[in-house]
């Protein structure tokens, strides 16, 4: 099966969309293919959405870094979303061929590099030691919380050679996690209190429901307060007891959401829940979407079918062009005989 690794950069610049086309661009150039991309001016701030194999997705995610510290200066970034880094967030999410243990490798790569190159990292979720470090943790304070030097509790694993913070770049969030839902629900009929009251009811850390993390805020573009909410490890847990949970709230408020949105792309738990529950079906599963069923048949028929057309050419030796043998040997091929020198040679 071919190895499909994922990534969501999360950028601190939501109000120039020039950036996050030059974001897309070089993602795709570099070979990833870009799946989604979204910015908010408020929150001031852009996700982008990348697959590919590890090799690739590694490749791309470190060509968006890069583009990130040369265009975003945190000296005069204002948000209501909390940021640490001129490139804040980037998770990889094993998909299909993929482990957490080969996230968790790339996430680790990436990040000395990322380190090598200037920037301090923290590693989170997975990637960190011991495994579970909670973002939140992390970004408390924002990146003014870090600097000039940094917090006896808060020094970055890779501090790039550095006191405290990049001056313009700040420091990134590497991490390895699985499937996430980040979802924000508009809110009309309370008070910016209220809201703020509200998420810290429903979040993880106030008593809440597990894996989520919640914030309330004012949308001042918009005129608007919103229910920012990241669910994590989606697929083990149900996003609309969420979505019920807090519309019953809201009611006892005397308000009521007006308006969901899904960052990035939109899990199978998410659609399935709320179909579920809709249509009162008990039978709500991910191995019986049609859509799912034929991906794994794609994916495994294309594996077998790959593994053939590699014996076939290894099998076929010096008659095999070599260009051909050559980019057969890269895809996992054996070398014919022939070809493989004795000992004695």
């Amino acid at each position: 099966m071919l190895p499909v690794l994922e990534a969501v950069p999360n950028f601190s610049e939501g109000r120039d969309p020039g950036f996050l086309e030059e974001v897309a661009r070089v993602a795709a150039r570099s070979g990833a293919e870009v799946l989604d991309q979204s910015r908010d001016p408020d929150h001031h701030r852009s996700v982008l959405t990348l697959i590919g194999d590890p090799r690739t997705v590694e490749r791309a995610s470190l060509a968006v870094a890069r583009v990130a510290r040369e265009r975003i200066d945190l000296r005069a970034h204002r948000g209501s979303h909390p940021r640490i880094g001129a490139l804040d967030v980037l998770p990889f999410v094993p998909l299909v061929g993929c482990t957490m243990a080969d996230a968790v490798v790339v996430a680790r790569r990436v990040g000395a590099r990322l380190s090598e190159e200037g920037v301090p990292v923290y590693f989170y979720g997975e990637a960190s030691t011991p495994p579970g470090r909670a973002l939140a943790d992390l970004r408390r304070g924002g990146v003014e919380g870090l600097g000039p030097t940094w917090p006896p509790d808060r020094e970055p694993d890779l501090p790039a050679g550095r006191a405290g913070p990049h001056p313009t770049a700040g420091a990134t969030c590497v991490g390895a996690r699985p499937l996430l839902l980040a979802w924000n629900l508009w809110v009309d009929g309370i008070t910016p209190a209220q809201i703020r009251s509200l998420a810290a009811e429903v979040r993880e850390v106030g008593g809440g429901f597990p894996g989520l993390r919640a914030l309330g805020l004012e949308l001042p573009s918009q005129g608007a307060l919103q229910l920012s909410m990241n669910l994590e490890d989606v697929d083990q847990r149900d996003p609309m007891e969420v979505v019920v949970a807090v519309e019953a709230r809201l009611a006892g408020m005397g308000g009521r959401i007006t308006r969901t949105e899904v960052i990035g792309m939109v899990p199978e738990a998410l659609v399935l829940a709320a179909a579920g529950r809709r249509l009162g079906s008990s039978e709500a599963s991910r191995d019986r979407l049609l859509p799912v069923r034929v991906a794994r048949h794609l994916s495994r028929r294309g594996g077998e079918d790959l593994s053939a057309l590699l014996a076939w050419v290894a099998s076929l030796g010096s008659e095999v062009p070599e260009e051909i043998r050559w980019a057969a040997e890269r895809l996992g091929a054996p070398r014919h005989p022939a070809q493989v020198p004795s000992e004695s040679e």
